[in-house]
């Protein structure tokens, strides 16, 4: 006859605590996983959260170009050529504020293109009124040490953000004007220039520049956009 083997009382006892240390070991991994799930789950969603504010910001915020002046060297002649140009820009409606000091201004005329930073010496408060955009006597103008250099002339100001050429922050409601010599960034833009660009915050959409000017320069100052 074959005789049944059969387990004694303290192999079970030793099966039993096996069977009991590895099902804690299980809660333990499975414990430490949540943990872990839970801990990259908020970190993902914070940064979602992050990047959907960003986005937000970026979309919302930008600077916007409301118009383009030219002033013309020598109108009813055949020589004339757009010699400055005023760019009159505000902040988008619902926009951040804006450090023109980290703005550049970028235009290109067909043959050249030109990057533009702030010098913070050629700034003009016009918030009192100004007779003539393009008086050049303004430090807006002839502080344009450098043929890459653009300015400012503020126009509008109500809360004071832009106390100084040095700390040039726009905000909703202030309009200023950004000036180029376009004489000596580009030498110059003769009848029928093409010429397209964009003023590009630190952040947020750019100001867009398109325009070609006149067939004929009969006036002291065009408008191109």
């Amino acid at each position: 006859m074959v005789r049944k083997k059969g387990f004694k009382k303290d192999e079970k006892g030793a099966i039993g605590i096996e069977i009991l240390i590895v099902f804690i070991a299980i809660v333990l991994v499975a414990a430490v996983s949540a943990a872990v799930l839970i801990q990259t789950v908020g970190f993902l969603q914070q940064k979602a959260m992050a990047t959907g504010r960003q986005t937000t910001q970026e979309v919302a915020s930008g600077i916007k170009v409301v118009k383009v002046l030219g002033h013309v060297d020598s109108p009813r002649s055949a020589s004339g050529t757009v010699d400055l140009l005023a760019i009159y820009v505000e902040v988008n409606t619902g926009g951040q504020e804006i450090d023109l000091n980290a703005t550049k201004i970028t235009l290109y005329d067909g043959s050249k293109t030109v990057t533009f930073k702030q010098n913070t010496a050629a700034f003009t408060d016009g918030t009192s009124g100004i007779s003539d955009t393009f008086d050049t006597t303004q430090a807006a103008w002839a502080n344009l040490s450098a043929s890459t250099d653009f300015g400012i002339i503020v126009l509008q100001d109500e809360d004071g953000s832009i106390t100084s050429g040095s700390y040039p922050v726009i905000n909703a409601g202030d309009k200023v004007i950004l000036t180029i010599n376009v004489s000596s960034a580009f030498g110059g833009w003769a009848p029928r220039t093409s010429v397209s660009g964009e003023v590009r915050p630190e952040f947020g959409a750019p100001g867009i520049i398109e325009f070609t000017t006149p067939a004929a320069y009969t006036e002291s100052v065009v408008e191109l956009q």
